[in-house]
């Protein structure tokens, strides 16, 4: 039987627990190194987990049921002609 894998939260609870072993700095230095590892791997697929969903978000349906493409709130002048606050947006 394939294993179901762990959904983001409880991932993202995981990497909580660890980083708090680690903070409270009384592990000892082989499993602090093991739980280090750990916690990159973790971190790695939070992240691509992350980016699949704003993938999948890419385009989002408008008020009046249009699609439209999702853009990134910034204030990077340099993003479609700078001040674009993102979804939705009139500046």
């Amino acid at each position: 039987m394939a294993s179901k894998e762990p959904s983001f939260e409880d991932q993202l609870t995981k990497l909580q627990e660890i980083v708090n072993q680690l903070e409270q700095g009384n592990v000892p230095l082989e499993e602090a190194i093991e739980q280090f590892k750990a916690g990159i791997k973790l971190s790695k697929q939070l992240q691509q987990k992350l980016t699949s969903a704003e993938k999948t978000l890419g385009h989002l349906i408008d008020d009046n049921g249009e699609e439209k493409e999702y853009e990134k709130a910034t204030d990077d002048p340099s993003n479609n002609g700078g001040g674009n606050r993102g979804f939705g947006s009139e500046n």
